[in-house]
């Protein structure tokens, strides 16, 4: 799953996803398809209740489409099983959410690390790739601190850094500046601009935010359940 094709980093193609409350069905993505390339940063915009966030969702595996497909190097991840969707998640894919998801009683470089141990990786084995992921985050004097010692700028920091220690072929964020004031946001967005622009990592990002979504190289506007 590592080795990426040159056509797409992902693709999703006529995605279609309901939700059924009751008698009430509500179709909330309409036929939506779209393409990311390697090395790009997408900003996913859109008003509240326009989909943008179960799209990402479905990009990432964390959700299934009604129909539709998402392709990752040829493979339809839409159709694996959970055991195969959790590895792909482990091993090829990193999150970064509004809440930091911290464990407060971890360490910033358990925290970071955390992933990896529940893929029964050993920590001795990470120690340059730590040492460097957390110089690259600017948290190379706070590996010892916990979430509470940590200003909220800082923790995301933290939560970037855990969601890139594994190398994954995809990062996504959803409303990765949303908890934080606006000083704290850009320089968020700073980051993950420099990341994406130094080590081409794809980002595929949701935000509510012009300003953040000005940090991307393209921005893909959804609207009722569609691209606009």
């Amino acid at each position: 799953m590592r080795e990426l094709t040159e056509k797409a980093a992902i693709e999703g193609k006529n995605i279609v996803k309901d939700f059924q409350l009751g008698d009430t069905r509500t179709r909330v993505l309409k036929s939506i398809s779209l393409k990311v390339s390697q090395g790009e940063f997408v900003s996913i915009m859109g008003q509240s209740g326009s989909g943008k966030s179960t799209l990402l969702y479905i990009l990432g595996g964390l959700d299934t489409p009604t129909s539709g497909a998402v392709f990752m190097n040829g493979i339809d991840i839409s159709k694996l099983g959970d055991e195969k969707m959790s590895r792909i998640r482990r091993q090829n894919i990193g999150f970064v959410f509004q809440f930091y998801n911290l464990i407060p009683n971890l360490n910033v470089e358990e925290n970071i690390m955390l992933p990896l141990l529940l893929d029964g990786k050993k920590m001795r084995d990470y120690k340059k790739p730590l040492t460097d992921i957390l110089e690259i985050v600017g948290l190379s004097d706070r590996r010892k601190h916990t979430p509470r010692e940590l200003s909220g700028g800082q923790q995301q920091r933290v939560a970037i850094a855990r969601a890139l220690i594994g190398k994954p072929q995809i990062l996504f964020a959803d409303e990765p500046t949303g908890n934080l004031d606006s000083r704290t946001g850009a320089d968020i967005m700073n980051l993950l601009q420099e990341i994406n622009r130094e080590s081409r990592q794809t980002i595929i990002m949701v935000t509510h935010s012009p300003e953040a979504a000005k940090s991307s190289s393209r921005m893909i506007t959804v609207s009722d359940g569609m691209i606009a």
